[in-house]
């Protein structure tokens, strides 16, 4: 379990009644922000600290692992600058009772904010372009004790929990949202209408695109499954943020048995362009020894094309769920 702090000064209201943290993927002029790729790394179980109007107003429980989202229509004229897609995770959010101002116990927690990425200044004072951030466990410790019986409550609850089940809902927002590019592709007078088919089957990992990935591939590079029957072509930028030319290009894609594609699309599992494989530190082991992928040992899965190492770069540092710091 690790704890975070989240500013919502603009989008209190609709991520706590939505029950959700939303983020954009980058800054603007494309430039990466530590408090959006944050996101990447919290996990299910994880307890979410919301500040908004210099209090503490709200604690939450996270419920899903990140994945990408378009700007919730709520927002409305919030974060108008913001990038259209961005970092979505799932919070179960309970509102408190006893909702106190952190400055007026900088007393006790001046002593234990982080020395990087503190969510407050030394003044009690917010700090203005956090988003979102960790905070140390002594540091969620004295806010549990300064809040009180409900904190006290919550915290003690998460210490008996059964494993948290990820929920439906990051499937749900993934789907229409690429169902949404679809119609849009569907009605397109620019394009012709076989090429319009194959960009959308190409979204389910068929037709042009996985003849085209079958052309560089032989089977799934993890469990070495050969059969082409039970192998998706699946893409390595994915299918809702390439453009046409990337959706039907054989480089983007590898082929993978539907649990591996499953790993792979939501950044459980990438590729180094050595071909070493990699797992991302939230993703459940156990559960990943299940589905064939190894664990315990480095593994190295075969060399990448030179346009395949171009978009296996972009799963890395756009799908992968991040390390820990």
């Amino acid at each position: 379990m690790r704890y975070w702090w989240v500013n919502q000064n603009q989008t209190y209201r609709q991520e706590v009644e939505g029950g959700y943290l939303w983020s954009p993927q980058r800054k603007a002029g494309d430039v990466r922000n530590p408090f959006y790729e944050f996101m990447r790394e919290v996990s299910p179980g994880d307890v979410v600290f919301s500040f908004s109007d210099t209090k503490i107003p709200a604690i939450g429980i996270v419920d899903s692992y990140c994945y990408e989202s378009p700007r919730p229509l709520e927002f409305g004229g919030a974060g108008m600058n913001w990038n259209s897609v961005g970092w979505r995770v799932r919070v179960l959010f309970t509102v408190l009772a006893r909702q106190i101002r952190p400055k007026d116990h900088m007393s006790v927690l001046g002593c234990v904010l982080p020395s990087k990425y503190s969510p407050l200044q030394g003044t009690g004072n917010g700090n203005q372009g956090v988003y979102l951030t960790e905070v140390p466990e002594v540091m969620a410790q004295v806010l549990i004790g300064l809040i009180g019986a409900e904190a006290v409550s919550l915290a003690r609850s998460l210490e008996n929990a059964l494993p948290f089940a990820q929920a439906d809902g990051e499937a749900s927002d993934l789907d229409l949202w690429e169902r949404h590019i679809e119609e849009t592709i569907q009605h397109s007078r620019d394009i012709p209408d076989t090429e319009r088919q194959s960009l959308i089957v190409a979204r389910r990992g068929q037709g042009l695109f996985k003849q085209r990935v079958m052309g560089i591939e032989r089977g799934c590079r993890v469990t070495r499954v050969e059969n082409p029957a039970h192998l998706i072509a699946s893409h390595c930028k994915p299918w809702r943020d390439s453009s046409n030319d990337e959706r039907l290009n054989g480089e983007n894609g590898l082929l993978l048995t539907p649990s591996i594609d499953h790993l792979f699309d939501r950044g459980f599992l990438s590729f180094e362009n050595s071909g070493r494989l990699i797992i991302s530190p939230v993703a459940h082991t156990a559960s990943l020894q299940r589905m064939g992928v190894e664990t315990v040992k480095a593994v190295h899965v075969g060399v990448f094309t030179e346009g395949q190492r171009y978009f296996l770069d972009y799963h890395r540092n756009s799908v992968l769920l991040r390390a820990s710091r």
